[in-house]
């Protein structure tokens, strides 16, 4: 039964693309069912390529470093981050870190006025739990475009939605800067290997 169905809409299938003038444009345009993958990808796997930063700094301090093709950055916690496993999760988070406050960052222009030029191990946050207060750094030389003020009045969000909402940063590293620490983090096949995360 399910054959027969199968070789009706192939049948179909092809009598469609002989009517099209272009048959190779057609089967672009509207691909075949079976060659569909069962769950549609994320913005983010479609988007971003990922890398992690494992154990940055400090065991335990794991933070992701999402890549768009234009070269920007989105860094944030990663799932096995120490401050998303205690109990609670995480309570607030603080941008005010040494000399400046992170929050009140104003960029703008097409070369990006005002944005701070940052080290891999500069603080750009910290985040608080019931019981300790951790410090969130950049993995990524670069200047500082953008952080997440969502999070300043909703931190739970990087407890519910930290890989999507709940980022904390987004930064532009020179190109140069970002072959040499490319090197230095891991993809997410070998971050998944490392913390036995499927």
């Amino acid at each position: 039964m399910t054959e027969q169905i199968f070789d009706e809409t192939k049948n179909v299938q092809e009598q469609k693309e002989r009517e099209v003038e272009d048959p190779e444009l057609y089967r672009l345009l509207v691909p075949n069912a079976e060659d569909l993958p069962l769950v549609p990808a994320s913005a983010i796997e479609s988007n971003f390529v990922s890398y992690f930063a494992p154990d940055f700094m400090k065991p335990g301090h794991d933070q992701y470093v999402y890549r768009h093709p234009n070269g920007l950055c989105v860094i944030g916690l990663a799932a096995t981050h120490v401050a998303l496993k205690e109990e609670g999760g995480i309570t607030a988070i603080d941008f005010n870190v040494g000399k400046s406050d992170r929050s009140g960052l104003k960029v703008t222009g097409k070369r990006k006025k005002n944005a701070q030029h940052l080290e891999s191990n500069s603080a750009l946050c910290k985040v608080c739990t019931k019981d300790a207060t951790y410090i969130v750094r950049c993995c990524v030389k670069g200047s500082l475009l953008e952080v997440n003020d969502r999070l300043i009045k909703q931190p739970e969000l990087l407890n519910t939605a930290a890989d999507r909402e709940g980022y904390i940063a987004i930064i532009m590293p020179k190109p140069a800067d970002w072959l040499k620490v490319k090197d230095s983090l891991l993809g997410l096949e070998e971050y998944k290997k490392l913390r036995e995360v499927l």
